[in-house]
């Protein structure tokens, strides 16, 4: 068996996604998610011109042997857009591997083990009534965790919350520039306790609640924060501060037990040595798309289990249902599973994305079908064109853009 052809479809059914397909002499495709939230662009380059060449003619079982070829053969290692091109020909990969075999993935990982995901979904408000509002909305749906963002008073955009988006996740802008947010961190920390108390307040103890920073905390702060929310039990405080400076969840750590998750940024294993070698955090949070596949995130697993740290595998929006379907999978087959992240997609993001990963009761399941389980309607994905969009910048209100 032998790669044939090698195709770079980027579509925007209500926001953009860039996949790979792989097709073998024998007829046999496989797909990929290559999307880069904001900077799509540059990876379908780095696909179309870079390793699309270097694919013709390899043998699409030998997936470890590719993994390395493609990281260690450029030279430039890691990064964004790197990862993500070489995660896209990764999860590919797989999904021929397991077409191949007549199974689906998750058999080919070691088969399940355990019966369904567990997820949490988004919920957020304007205000608190608004949150809480948000809040039953996707216990409705059938959510059994939620993660809860509020508005700030005294802020007129916060991310995370836009009450347009009725799945509660952020909402990528469609437009030639990035949408200026502002932020007051002191008003932030002042604010988040009693959004956590009034929403326990309406819904009791047990429901598990996550809240995201989003890195704009120092270490110090972060520490603060998670000490005022240590009476309302968070399942976690995730990416509380920017943990490039991974010995800065040191201060962390020792100010607080409240659970930290970090990594949606990360896309290598050496972004997180010091934070699992240190038991600094509980989650990991990369996904697959961003950390060059299936192959590295299920090493990853292994090593964060050493230390019994858990998975809980990034899951917006801007992962396309490629992308999902090969978390899901994924979190079948480890036994340190966390948590998923899942936001959904749009009906019409469906429509282009025909999956066999199923969503019940507040849980997923990858399904049967051999492969990842997911088809692409090339013809709908032609339809709905590559659209300009950014995701938020925000800065405090001096002006000056804000980092932490």
């Amino acid at each position: 068996m032998k790669i044939v052809d090698v195709k770079v479809v980027v579509t925007s059914p209500g926001r953009n996604f860039v996949t790979l397909k792989l097709t073998t002499d024998d007829g046999v495709t496989g797909l990929g998610d290559a999307t880069l939230n904001g900077r799509e662009l540059a990876v379908v380059s780095y696909l179309t011109d870079h390793v699309a060449p270097l694919l013709l003619g390899l043998d699409p079982h030998r997936i470890e042997d590719t993994w390395q070829f493609l990281y260690r053969g450029a030279y430039w290692r890691r990064g964004p857009v790197t990862m993500a091109a070489i995660a896209a020909v990764d999860v590919a990969l797989w999904d021929i591997k397991a077409k191949a075999a007549g199974l689906p993935l998750y058999q080919l990982l070691g088969g399940a083990s355990r019966e369904r995901i567990s997820t949490y979904g988004h919920a957020n408000g304007r205000d608190i009534p608004e949150l809480i509002d948000s809040v039953r909305a996707r216990l409705a749906e059938g959510y059994q965790a939620v993660r809860i963002q509020s508005g700030i008073p005294g802020l007129k955009a916060v991310y995370g919350v836009d009450s347009s988006d009725s799945d509660g996740s952020a909402v990528l802008h469609q437009q030639a520039r990035p949408l200026v947010e502002d932020w007051d961190t002191d008003a932030y920390l002042r604010h988040i306790p009693a959004v956590f108390d009034a929403v326990r307040g309406e819904f009791g103890a047990d429901l598990p609640l996550l809240h995201d920073a989003h890195h704009r905390l120092t270490p110090v702060q972060a520490a603060r924060l998670g000490k005022d929310l240590e009476p309302y039990r968070p399942f976690w405080l995730e990416d509380c501060t920017p943990a490039e400076n991974q010995e800065a969840l040191r201060v962390v750590r020792a100010g607080t037990t409240t659970p930290l998750a970090i990594g949606e940024v990360f896309n290598t294993v050496y972004d997180y040595q010091t934070l699992i070698n240190e038991q600094l955090i509980d989650y990991v949070r990369s996904a697959v798309t961003h950390f060059g596949g299936v192959t590295p995130l299920r090493k990853l697993f292994d090593f964060a289990a050493q230390y019994q740290i858990k998975s809980a595998i990034h899951g917006p929006e801007d992962i396309s249902p490629v992308g999902m379907a090969a978390a899901v999978h994924l979190d079948l087959a480890v036994h340190n599973f966390g948590i998923q992240e899942y936001s959904g997609h749009t009906a019409l993001t469906e429509e282009v994305f025909r999956h066999a990963y199923t969503f019940t009761d507040g849980h997923l399941h990858p399904g049967e079908a051999p492969g990842i389980g997911v088809e692409l309607d090339e013809d709908m994905a032609a339809a709905h064109p590559y659209e300009a969009a950014y995701l938020p910048v925000n800065r405090l209100q001096d002006g000056t853009v804000h980092d932490w």
